[in-house]
């Protein structure tokens, strides 16, 4: 330890050791890694020898009987945990409204239709696939609707270095509205049964909780126990518990106190504060207590991928998300001449059509509430989730790598915003090999470029 650190008590050691730990969480790079690292160890878990200790730690039930709450790991993780993941998804989605890209309707117009695009293609590439399969197999066709945040981000963290930033922003975009979309897909068409009461109730807690917000007080001792209030509340409803971890997000003000310093706002501090928790906790568990399934060597695989409710996952996440991203995206920029910000090409949107076919978490999740745990089917979507999400992974990383240009001149280029394009136009243009504009007219020919 060094002189600096001598000095320094205990407490202030540890603080700062946290503290570290917690930024390499807030990175995208890092999260993405936990989450992977997560289902790899579930899948080799679940596939060795100790596959029996696996299952026993996924079915041990804990919790209070008395509030209907004793629930297996497995569940905790799903309706618990997850709600953490929910709830920085919902302070990023109301940063982006509020603050962030989709506060201005023009900018946000093509990423929110892109996204609504690659919900409805993959679903309807799904039904087409198992129509012929029964009505049970029709209940996943919201399994490849969704797009996982944290692993999105994580591949583009690694692969696009070189990218512009508007790269990520639409991404960004896309994937939060493509998981409000999922939200209220799970609120809507996979609540089972639905108790009105608590449902209702649940606006105390979460009024209670806003009104210490507008207050600015931040006292855990007292948001805490509000917080989970409101879940439990949703989860003895009927509707899934995640969603309350959304509601809680959207009463946080998104705005500093005064509007004129540099403050965070208490948004931007809870995110700080919560994101390390979801990416270094949250999703990384609920990746182990769900990935886990025996496939069976050679012979159980085939038999898993070529179920007509896998090969409709898979042909969802690889083919319908970026036909849906890609198509919608077209017909925007086509019929309103909207453009995407500065050097977005088609190279761009396809690779990012890609990325929004990794639908690991939240496909992992609807996959949890389409078929019954221990089913065959169960098992086929968990291992489609995997394989779909791994593919669009690689393809979309090999089309980002791919060298192309940028620019409103090129065949790859979109068209740019009508401001853009305008200023764009009333700037003299530089002759290639000068610094200065090039003049020519019946004047003053054109000079050749010196030798």
């Amino acid at each position: 330890m060094d002189a600096t650190r001598r000095d320094l008590p205990p407490g202030s050691v540890v603080r700062r050791r946290a503290g570290r730990i917690a930024d390499v969480l807030r990175a995208e790079t890092t999260g993405g890694a936990l989450l992977l690292a997560g289902a790899v160890i579930a899948l080799i878990w679940a596939n060795s020898p100790g596959a029996a200790g696996y299952d026993a730690m996924r079915s041990f039930t804990i919790g209070p009987t008395w509030l209907h709450l004793d629930l297996s790991l497995a569940a905790w993780a799903k309706d618990g945990l997850l709600a953490v993941f929910f709830f920085v998804a919902g302070l990023e989605l109301k940063r982006e409204f509020v603050t962030g890209e989709l506060r201005q309707p023009r900018r946000a117009a093509v990423p929110i239709a892109a996204a609504v695009g690659g919900v409805l293609a993959p679903a309807a590439v799904y039904v087409l696939i198992t129509a012929a399969a029964g009505a049970d197999a029709l209940r996943g066709w919201a399994i490849p609707a969704a797009t996982d945040i944290a692993f999105a981000l994580a591949v583009l963290a690694v692969i696009g270095r070189h990218l512009p930033p508007a790269v990520r922003v639409f991404l960004l975009t896309l994937a939060v509205v493509d998981d409000l979309i999922a939200i209220m897909i799970i609120a809507v068409f996979y609540t089972a049964s639905l108790s009105v009461t608590p449902l209702l109730a649940t606006a105390l807690p979460l009024v209670a909780f806003a009104i210490l917000l507008r207050r600015r007080v931040t006292s855990v001792w007292l948001l805490l126990p509000l917080a989970l209030t409101a879940w439990a509340l949703v989860h003895a409803s009927g509707v899934h518990a995640t969603v309350a971890g959304v509601l809680l997000a959207l009463v946080v003000p998104a705005r500093p106190l005064h509007e004129h310093t540099a403050a965070p706002s208490l948004l931007e501090r809870f995110e700080h504060a919560i994101k390390p928790v979801s990416a270094g906790l949250a999703v990384p568990v609920f990746a182990l207590m769900s990935a886990g399934v025996a496939i069976g060597g050679l012979g159980g695989l085939v038999s898993a991928l070529t179920d007509p409710v896998a090969v409709g996952v898979i042909a969802g996440l690889v083919i319908g998300k970026p036909l849906g991203v890609i198509a919608v995206t077209w017909l925007i920029t086509r019929l309103t001449r909207t453009g995407l910000g500065n050097n977005l090409t088609w190279t761009h949107i396809t690779g990012l059509s890609m990325l929004a076919g990794i639908g690991f978490t939240v496909s992992l999740l609807i996959g949890e509430l389409s078929f019954a745990a221990g089913t065959e089917r169960h098992d086929h979507v968990k291992i489609a989730i995997v394989a779909g999400s791994l593919i669009a992974a690689v393809l979309a990383a090999v089309i980002l790598r791919r060298p192309h240009r940028a620019g409103p001149r090129g065949n790859d280029a979109i068209a740019r915003d009508p401001d853009q394009a305008r200023a764009g136009a009333a700037t003299p243009r530089t002759a290639p090999g000068h610094s200065t504009p090039a003049v020519t007219g019946a004047n003053q020919p054109a000079r050749s470029p010196a030798p």
